[in-house]
């Protein structure tokens, strides 16, 4: 791949990446929105921009990252990615904890607090099982298996949290980078063969 190549991904990838962003800190919404509420918001929409990072670093598709390297990376993203998910969750609860505990309880009125939910607990666990990898001494098409089947469904239920919100996150921008989101798990998956009968040798 040539240099030219290599750096139009990272630009392409960039702006995919501070478009929807640049786009929500535009918003009029904003105005009746106190700092911990934004601070909030903004923390999940760093959080969605970083679920599409995630397989691409996994599956190795940036170019200058080495397969190896960029699963180191992944790694450290992953961890910025929970604290993303952390803040967001913890803005919310202190602006409004009836809202928080009717959501996590399954309780609330409003259908995208469940998929929240979900995503954030499956991704949670992904990222345990990432942790205690090595002490579970997981065989690497059951630590594949279980670690992307985790992530794809926090990928789908982020989505459709994100999709069902009405707020400042602009909807073309949005949508998009939704899509995007999903294409990047799917394409990792299929690509890594993580449900495929026969045996993958890691690299």
């Amino acid at each position: 791949m040539s240099r030219i190549h290599s750096t139009l991904i990272w630009i392409v990838l960039a702006v995919v990446l501070a478009v929807p962003i640049f786009a929500a800190a535009a918003s009029p919404l904003l105005a009746w929105r106190d700092p911990i509420y934004i601070t909030a918001g903004f923390a999940g929409i760093f959080a969605m921009a970083l679920m599409l990072v995630q397989p691409l670093l996994a599956g190795g598709y940036l170019p200058g990252l080495p397969a190896l390297r960029g699963r180191s990376v992944h790694r450290w993203t992953g961890a910025v990615l929970v604290a993303a998910v952390v803040v967001h969750v913890g803005g919310l609860w202190i602006t409004s904890p009836p809202d928080v505990i009717d959501a996590l309880l399954f309780r609330s009125p409003t259908p995208f607090s469940a998929w929240g939910v979900i995503a954030m607990g499956a991704l949670f666990l992904a990222a345990l099982l990432a942790a205690l990898r090595r002490r579970l001494r997981l065989r690497p098409r059951t630590w594949r298996f279980a670690h992307t089947s985790l992530v794809l469904v926090a990928a789908v239920g982020s989505v459709v949290h994100a999709l069902l919100i009405e707020g400042t996150m602009e909807t073309v921008s949005k949508v998009a980078l939704c899509l995007l989101v999903l294409a990047a798990a799917v394409k990792v998956a299929a690509d890594l063969r993580v449900w495929s009968l026969r045996q993958r040798r890691d690299p």
